[in-house]
């Protein structure tokens, strides 16, 4: 598996903490490169370094629980209906598009998404949040973050 999989993978989970600890709800842009990614989220304020340090901690106790991630492929329809708008992002999917595949990691994070993902959070090894920025201007976190083998 490449290391690209295990970062995008590592992505969602890093998402899931960002609900858990600041409530942001909306993911704005990602970007993976290697065992280098970037998560942005529309949010309203700069966190505290106690708030990072938290959303690293909460991702970093996901990933040692070795949760399963699933990869689901139904209607739209159904997956709007199981789980609202919860399964978007800022970037629209086009109307055009009527079967979708849903990255589900249970009770932590639930994603439209085309992208390969581990089978589960453990096979991501470690993750290290390197640098936040806040853009005030536009409301956007970014997180960058690197992830290290188990």
């Amino acid at each position: 598996m490449s290391v690209e999989v295990r970062t995008h993978t590592a992505l969602h989970v890093l998402k899931g903490a960002v609900v858990k600890v600041l409530g942001a709800k909306w993911t704005a842009s990602v970007y993976v490169k290697g065992s280098h990614g970037r998560l942005t989220v529309q949010f309203g304020r700069k966190p505290t370094p106690e708030e990072v340090a938290l959303i690293e901690e909460e991702a970093n106790k996901k990933i040692r629980e070795d949760a399963p991630v699933e990869e689901l492929e139904m209607e739209r329809s159904e997956a709007e209906s199981r789980w609202g708008d919860a399964i978007y992002d800022l970037f629209p999917l086009p109307a055009s598009i009527t079967r979708l595949k849903i990255l589900r990691i249970p009770g932590w994070n639930v994603n439209a998404c085309n992208k390969a993902h581990t089978k589960t959070t453990g096979e991501i090894g470690s993750l290290r949040i390197v640098k936040t920025r806040y853009r005030r201007s536009k409301q956007l976190l970014e997180i960058s973050f690197n992830i290290y083998p188990a």
